[in-house]
């Protein structure tokens, strides 16, 4: 079974979304250490990506055979050096920015896509959930990663072609969530009761159905960045993301493999960075999904 494939049931249950209700998530966020102790992991990394060319203390591309595969705290290099000679710390800051924005990009726009694909076929039902809704269980024949393999071979390496396919991946189990919370809501009696007013449907979804279902839909999709973050490595690690030699902790891991018995501890770095990055989304998405469980 696909990691993405999940059961409607742990959705969270729609509620009335007031603002004391956003203020108590965000209360009870604040409370709960692992979730802090996650973000600022997160806003950690976000500045060392913004901040790479002030931080790095080498040039990340620079190369040297003379320096190549050095040791964890070989002076003037931490973290050693990779195969070519080039700074491992440099080069691991400077991969935070492809890293993260492989990651970070595509949930954003397939929670954009699969939420109206989603809300769309809830809010209608009939036909027009069973025309998107039997669309969207086709890509359920295929795990998430085989299928973002797939359609990036099929598209070609790079990185734009990286993030379409992540993208497209993501698009189908948001959409499944949408549409799951969106049914649920529309049989609530304040959706009867603002149809026999004669509000309009986009009025409807607007004003009531949206505050109900953005808040579990959001949950759901700020964990599945630590995903987007493995798929994404993955890809560049099998050459179809982000080419060399441009810094990538996938791509880093994938060069640095021919160094596993030689240099261990430099060859783990990449993925230490990917393994705690990813860890760091899920607990906040756990703190985040605690905070808006409102039975608890």
């Amino acid at each position: 079974m696909s990691a993405l494939q999940i059961s409607t049931t742990a959705v969270l249950p729609p509620i009335a979304r007031s603002p004391g209700y956003w203020s108590g998530v965000v209360r009870r966020v604040s409370r709960d250490p692992v979730a802090m102790t996650a973000l600022l992991v997160i806003v950690s990394l976000i500045l060392m990506a913004v901040f790479a060319s002030y931080i790095a203390p080498a040039d990340p591309f620079k190369s040297s055979m003379l320096r190549r595969l050095k040791p964890i705290g070989t002076p003037g290099f931490p973290l050693g050096a990779d195969e070519l000679g080039r700074d491992m710390l440099s080069r691991l800051i400077y991969g935070a920015r492809l890293s993260l924005l492989m990651g970070l990009t595509p949930v954003p726009i397939a929670f954009v896509i699969g939420s109206a694909l989603g809300i769309s076929a809830g809010y209608a039902g009939g036909l027009t959930n069973t025309l998107i809704m039997r669309t969207i269980d086709v890509f359920y024949a295929f795990p998430s990663v085989l299928l973002a393999v797939a359609l990036s071979g099929a598209l070609g390496a790079g990185l734009t072609n990286a993030l379409v396919s992540i993208t497209l991946v993501f698009i189908p189990p948001i959409a499944r969530v949408a549409e799951s919370v969106t049914t649920q809501v529309r049989s609530l009696d304040y959706i009867d009761a603002a149809r026999a007013s004669g509000a309009q449907a986009w009025t409807i979804i607007r004003v009531h159905v949206l505050g109900n279902v953005l808040g579990p839909i959001f949950v759901y999709a700020t964990g599945l960045v630590s995903v987007s973050m493995i798929l994404a490595s993955g890809l560049s690690f099998l050459g179809l993301g982000v080419r060399p030699p441009e810094p990538e902790w996938g791509l880093m891991l994938n060069t640095l493999r021919t160094a596993i018995y030689n240099q261990p501890l430099v060859a783990a770095l990449p993925g230490a960075m990917i393994f705690i990055t990813s860890i760091a989304f899920n607990m906040l998405a756990d703190g985040l999904r605690s905070a808006m469980d409102v039975k608890s």
